[in-house]
This record gives C-alpha cells, structure tokens and sequence, in this order.
C-alpha cells in the first residue's frame, strides 16, 4: 500500500435514518422516509428504518467499535427531525442531547465528528408545504443548521450540509425510486437549486455560529459514451452536466452549468434571484466525493411528450458487487483528477466522503464473516486514491461506507455495506475481516507517520 501524507484522515461514515432507529423516540418527527417506507411496495419486503441498528440506543458500543478501529473521523448525519420534528421553530432539546453525547464520546476516542445535516431525512411537514421544491426550504435548512451549530460547533469544527444533491432530485423527486416518491422527470429541476441555496444558506450560518470548516458533499461518476459516435460523446457530456457538474459549477464558479442539450431553454429562468448565486458560491473549505460505479451512456431515444435523456447503459467486463455494480476503482482516480482539471485553483481540498461495497455476507458457522471481496474492493479503490495524490490532487481523507451494515433505502436491509456485520433480529455486531484490514492500514499508516 502506498504512503499517504502525514495526518491524512481515515474514517468511516453511516446515516441517521439509515442506523438510528428510535423513529418515535425523544421527540423525533416524520420523515419523508418514514411516510415513503408506509407506502405498499416502496421498499422491498416492506421493510423500514424503524428500528435500523437501534444506534439511538447502542451509540456507546459503535463509538467503542470506532475506537478500536481506529479511525480518525466519523462522519454521521444529523436527523433533521430529531432536532426540529416539523422543520421549522425551535429545537427538541432532546433530540440535540443525543448528538450532544455522541460528540463528546466521540471526541473522548479521540475521533473527529464530521456530522452532515442533510442526509435525506427531510420534515414530512416542509415535504407537505412543498419540499425541496419550495424556495422557503432553503431558509428552514439554514434555520435549522443554526440550531445545530449553535449547540455542537464549539466542539466540532467541520460541518457537512448536503450529502448527494443529485440523488434527492433524481431518485427522490425526478424518478420516483426514493423518498418521497415523486415521478416528475426534469420537472425536479428546481430542486437543485433550491438544495444550493440551502446549502449557501446554511453556510452563512455554520460560519455565524463557529464553524471552522464548511463542506459540501456530492456523488461523482465519470460518464463515458458508450461508443465513439457524435451522438453519445454528446450523450455522455449531457450527462455529465447533469450530475457531475449541475451541484458543483454553481459553488466553484458561481454559474450553472449549460444544459440546452435537454431542451429546457434555461432551467434557472423564475427559479434564480438575485443574490442566489453569490450565497451559494461562498467559499466552501473542503469538497465532500462520494465514488461507487462509473456511468456509461448512449445518445437519447426518441422522446414520447417531452425532452429526451440520455440511455443509462450496462457496463460489462469488470466483477460486480452485490447490488451489480461493477467495481472500477480506477473510477474515482479519474474522477479526482477530473476535478482537479475542470475547477484548478477554485477546487478546494477534497475528502472522499463515501466509498465502498454491498457484498454477499454470510456468516461461517463460528459468527466469523471473511469479506475477502471487500477487502479487495477498498485495497483498490484506496490505491486509486493514492493515484490521484500522485497525480496532484489534494486529497484529505477517506471514509469507508459503511461502520456498519444498515438499512439500504428502498433495498431495505438485502444490502450489506458495512465494516461490522449486524444481526438485524439480535442487533449484535460482530467485525467483519475487512474491518481487521481496515484497522491494520489504518495503524500501519499512523506508525508511518
């Protein structure tokens, strides 16, 4: 393995509704993804994060599990209904004492807590007044981070504000396979920005409260057509702006980027005020990456009613994982160094702040689970960070997803992520082999130092 620089951060992360459970407890509202979970045939098996893995109550055994990992940062999210159960008012004093603790128990480890306040558990009240389809949701965001900050930034010096802007518009609002479940295609486009402004918002008031560093975390994938034609160069360049550039040209460079090739004229036309952009293209200290698959494209079929998107196609010729993505670890060197090309000096330092695998996990009849599979997958994709520091990028840290197998969104809890396995029916966790291999790197990086 490779030398990574002193000080460099290894970490791991998780999300609130993904591991919390206690969805009635302490004071807790509704989510999107509670009321999404009720709906006949959202989730597979019609499973929910109910219960999850009971982290609102077994909060002390995950941070000693961190601790003998031996991780430096622990990215967690914030439930934003936990802390304002309708999205707007003053904050559930309790729900900010259980974020309370875990700060302190975390920072007693020796660990930096790197929480995200938005993790795609929105107030199922602001999704009735119109989600992240209404402007007024940017403001309650940048309320509601006030209300965090102002209780924990005196001890945590780096903040999060969106995790995978592009997911809660495509998944959520665009297609319809997320919380909370809307199918209106490009319709969901006022969501980015309404996001963006969020974030600007929320930045505004991070720093007004103390915060020291000011992140942004966005899902990355390099898009390639899927042969050499015009056609589906032009796709995958479509496609790309969409996803790639649309969360963060408006934050580097202070403009959207162009997204005529969809047939939309200007998207931002009666969405953009003035002022917009220059909240939103405040200077951010740190840019978040999450990397999991490329993604290869083909020119657009003909369209039925409206503008017409590129193909998603299947990448063939690489192992996949459990959920049938394929693993290209030198995915994320290209990404890194993609955006180290297109931004340059406006690019900021840069964390990858999600990588890793759904993998077949099935315990030996002794408990003990060997994931030789992800053990493979993160040697690579930790090298293709290596690579990307070689090639002049100035990455930060890496964080694996996840601590611990969790409940995967509407796969319900058929995927496995985690670095510790968890008996959904016992809630006992048990380290997996890539957990050990995580903590030997991690210790063999740190003696390097």
């Amino acid at each position: 393995m490779p030398r990574f620089p002193d000080g460099f951060t290894w970490g791991v992360a998780t999300a609130a509704y993904q591991i919390e459970g206690a969805v009635a407890e302490g004071g807790r509202g509704d989510s999107v993804w509670d009321t999404f979970c009720r709906q006949p045939g959202a989730i597979r098996d019609g499973q929910t994060g109910d219960i999850a893995d009971d982290h609102y109550h077994r909060w002390r055994e995950d941070v000693a599990l961190m601790a003998d990992l031996g991780v430096t940062a622990y990215r967690f999210s914030i439930g934003w209904p936990r802390v304002q159960p309708t999205g707007s008012g003053p904050a559930n004093d309790p729900g900010l004492d259980f974020y309370d603790r875990l700060t302190d128990a975390l920072l007693a480890a020796g660990i930096t807590p790197m929480p995200t306040l938005f993790h795609w558990d929105l107030p199922q009240p602001l999704e009735d007044a119109g989600g992240w389809l209404a402007r007024d949701t940017a403001a309650r965001f940048a309320d509601y981070a006030a209300l965090a900050a102002g209780r924990l930034a005196d001890r945590i010096g780096t903040w999060i504000t969106l995790n995978e802007p592009f997911v809660v518009m495509a998944l959520g609002y665009a297609i319809g396979t997320h919380a909370p479940g809307k199918a209106l295609m490009l319709g969901a486009l006022p969501t980015a920005h309404h996001q963006l402004l969020g974030h600007g918002l929320a930045t505004q008031a991070l720093r007004a409260a103390g915060a020291s560093q000011v992140v942004l975390t966005n899902n990355y994938s390099p898009v390639w057509p899927a042969s050499d034609s015009a056609e589906d160069v032009a796709a995958a360049r479509a496609w790309d702006a969409l996803q790639n550039r649309l969360f963060t040209d408006p934050v580097l460079t202070g403009r959207y980027p162009d997204l005529a090739s969809f047939g939309l004229g200007d998207p931002t036309a009666g969405i953009v005020k003035d002022g917009d952009l220059a909240a939103i293209s405040a200077p951010i200290d740190a840019l978040g990456v999450n990397y999991y698959v490329p993604t290869q494209v083909s020119a657009p079929r003909e369209a039925q009613g409206g503008p017409a998107l590129p193909v998603l196609e299947e990448i063939d010729g690489y192992p996949i994982t459990a959920f049938g993505w394929p693993i290209v670890p030198a995915g994320l060197t290209e990404v890194l160094v993609q955006l180290r090309d297109r931004y340059a000096d406006r690019l900021p330092p840069v964390y990858v702040t999600e990588n890793g695998c759904s993998m077949p996990d099935v315990p030996a009849t002794d408990g003990s689970v060997e994931d030789r599979d992800r053990i493979g997958y993160l040697d690579g994709h930790i090298r293709a960070v290596a690579d990307a520091i070689a090639a002049g990028v100035d990455v930060r840290g890496y964080l694996v997803w996840s601590l611990m197998d969790n409940f995967e969104w509407n796969e319900g809890y058929h995927q496995r992520f985690g670095l510790v396995y968890v008996d959904y029916e016992t809630q006992r966790r048990t380290p997996k082999a890539s957990y050990s291999w995580y903590r030997d790197l991690i210790a063999l990086q740190q003696s390097a130092s």
